[in-house]
């Protein structure tokens, strides 16, 4: 009865889906509808105001207890609203390939946003939806090469190249011990580590690990897609990281941060190991590939995202058994067979 008496209240109100909102003024719930059905030339019968937080519907009893400037979705006959996760499930539904016009509405819907949680669900909704995943070259998608150098006229070279870097920066690292080695054993670390450098030239530096249109030995997808390998101590990623660095260059800059971790450290372990067993070798024959295998391949090396890649130490070892190669054992000369 005190209604008349109060301010009216004032809302943003929109229609189902509709980007675009208007303000809207009064002293009851019906007298919004009213408005709102009249300024959208909607019919009033079976018309109803929800929440655009959470989809509760707005009723006389509930209209005073909003606050003001509130968003309300006006939803006639059939509608439904179930809060402004529905402007997400609507925008994916659309969609078939990105284009401008999706782009520019999940930006609109994000320019007037101030609710962290929201803001989060749109930034990835925008990050969904820009991604160019099928494309490959330069002239395909060039948002993907800005601040890269010309020289790469396609996705799949810059990955290679990323993951070659990678390589050859763990390569430097094993023939920076060699200072570190004594003077006995140092000219045959050196050599190792020169058959190593030449296996990697002749593998190119293991770039197809991050290369989509590599035939083998890929950690992707054809499509591009990584998905985190967990741990070293666990078989399985349980927080289920995946990435796709070809979709787009925010995801190739994350990449940057993902990590070939050696389940048996380089540092640590490896190199030293690999130090050491020259030093004892005592006419044995040092199994190089087997070092190689654990520094250079996916045989020790698990792609992890960053929160998976823990720094502590691993506590594991060579294997013994595999430090060197097995002694060939001399072929028994067979007795003469004596004439009768």
């Amino acid at each position: 009865m005190f209604a008349v008496f109060r301010k009216p209240k004032t809302f943003k109100l929109r229609a189902l889906h509709s980007q675009s909102k208007f303000g809207v003024a009064g002293r009851s719930c019906e007298e919004v509808l009213r408005k709102g059905c009249l300024h959208l030339q909607l019919p009033i019968a079976g018309s109803r105001l929800c929440l655009y937080e959470d989809g509760t519907e707005l009723t006389g009893d509930y209209f005073w207890s909003v606050p003001d400037n509130s968003e309300l979705v006006l939803l006639t006959k059939g509608q439904t609203w179930q809060g402004y996760v529905s402007d997400i499930s609507h925008f994916l539904s659309v969609f078939h390939k990105p284009h401008e016009g999706l782009i520019q509405a999940a930006r609109q819907l994000l320019s007037g946003e101030l609710a962290p949680l929201r803001q989060k669900l749109l930034v990835d909704l925008l990050h969904t939806v820009s991604e160019n995943i099928a494309a490959e070259t330069r002239a395909e998608d060039p948002p993907w090469f800005e601040g890269l150098e010309s020289r790469f006229r396609s996705k799949s070279s810059y990955l290679r190249y990323s993951c070659e870097s990678r390589i050859r920066g763990y390569l430097r690292e094993v023939g920076a011990y060699s200072s570190l080695v004594g003077a006995e054993a140092q000219e045959e670390y050196v050599q190792i580590v020169e058959a190593m450098s030449r296996r990697l030239r002749a593998m190119s530096y293991n770039g197809s690990y991050f290369d989509r249109g590599a035939k083998a030995s890929r950690l992707c997808t054809p499509e591009g897609w990584f998905s985190c390998q967990g741990p070293f101590d666990v078989d399985d990623c349980v927080s289920k990281h995946s990435i796709n660095p070809y979709s787009n260059r925010e995801s190739r800059v994350l990449f940057s941060t993902w990590n070939l971790d050696h389940v048996i450290e380089k540092k640590r372990t490896i190199v030293p190991t690999l130090a050491e067993a020259i030093k004892e070798q005592d006419g044995r024959e040092i199994d190089w590939e087997y070092f190689y295998s654990l520094l250079f391949t996916s045989e020790n090396l698990k792609l992890v995202h960053i929160a998976c890649h823990k720094k502590t130490n691993h506590k594991l070892s060579c294997d013994p058994d595999r430090i060197y190669k097995p002694l060939t054992k001399p072929k028994r000369k067979r007795p003469a067979k004596k004439c009768p």
